[in-house]
């Protein structure tokens, strides 16, 4: 089958169509014949740096963390694992570091419960963005722990992240308050964000727009802009932060800090179905950026890379 392979290293040049093995699905798992595997920065980062050496993977590398396709092959049945059949169109979250790669491939072999259905009228390439970023969301927020009425900041709110970050939170009741630049504000507030502040490369800048809006600080903050310890000062004392790249600490001010582990999440196809129906009820907004067929992979990444990507970019196959 073909894939996109990172052999050494590097920068998007690297990356290459590569001839594999086809899968095989074992007892409790799918194949997945892909039609759409969404590009991520998780997936330009594995790209950049490659394996820990401690993971003893060989090349080519396959990057990617969530697809949408069709199952062409099941696994035997497993206890407790759910049923799919042949035909059946399905996304899926998948973790790239181990031995069968990512979701940039052909056919991808995943855990029977990492899969949902992909609703009537959504397309591949959509449904393939929402696996990995909406669990994200979805276990941040469970994590924050907020109670309706309480206030959520979210900063880099124009990206996938953020978008699907606003629009959970107003699902669960809460009061949004995003940064965005002068050009994405109306898109912020399109997705539901109660109030919009001047996002800054400054993080000083972005903690003051912040406490402009909320002067004690918001209830809690989803980082999806990456600003970690420097996005302390827009929380309340004693409120929570949500971080999306492993950042833990040192906090402050009594403030509890929650890494999303995205892993944590690769068998929760149950949560992905939740997270379909509310697409299907017009409450969550799936967005492509743009496709490319996967031979195109470096251009895709050289696009995420240049900033300024509004939904993602996806790679077809």
């Amino acid at each position: 089958m073909i894939a996109v392979g990172v052999p050494y290293p590097g920068g998007p040049e690297v990356l290459r169509l590569v001839e594999l093995p086809t899968p095989q699905p074992r007892a409790g798992q799918i194949r997945i014949r892909t039609a759409a595997a969404a590009v991520n920065p998780t997936d330009t980062v594995y790209r950049q740096l490659g394996p820990r050496p401690e993971e003893g993977l060989a090349p080519p590398w396959i990057p990617g963390m969530e697809l949408a396709g069709v199952v062409d092959a099941v696994g035997p049945a497993a206890g407790g694992m759910p049923e799919w059949s042949a035909g059946d169109r399905v996304m899926a979250i998948v973790m790239p570091r181990r031995r069968l790669g990512g979701a940039y491939a052909a056919q991808v072999v995943v855990p029977a419960d990492a899969a949902a259905a992909i609703p009537p009228g959504v397309d591949d390439a959509a449904a393939a963005t929402l696996p990995m970023n909406g669990l994200t969301v979805h276990s941040a927020l469970q994590h924050l722990a907020l109670a309706p009425g309480q206030v959520l900041g979210v900063t880099g709110a124009a990206g996938a992240v953020g978008g699907y970050a606003i629009e959970l939170a107003k699902v669960a009741g809460l009061r949004v308050v995003a940064d965005a630049s002068d050009a994405d504000a109306a898109l912020v507030r399109g997705l539901g964000a109660d109030v919009v502040v001047p996002r800054s490369k400054d993080p000083a800048a972005e903690v003051a727009a912040f406490r402009a809006a909320v002067p004690g600080g918001v209830d809690a903050l989803l980082d999806a802009a990456v600003l970690d310890a420097a996005a302390l000062g827009i929380v309340r004392d004693g409120g929570a932060l949500a971080t999306v790249r492993f950042w833990a600490g040192p906090s402050e001010r009594g403030i509890r800090i929650h890494p999303v582990m995205v892993r944590d999440h690769l068998h929760d196809g149950a949560a992905l179905a939740r997270l379909a129906e509310l697409v299907v009820a017009g409450r969550l907004t799936l967005r492509v950026a743009a496709t490319h067929p996967a031979a195109e992979a470096a251009t895709a990444h050289r696009r995420l890379e240049a900033g300024g990507t509004r939904g993602r970019l996806v790679l077809t196959f």
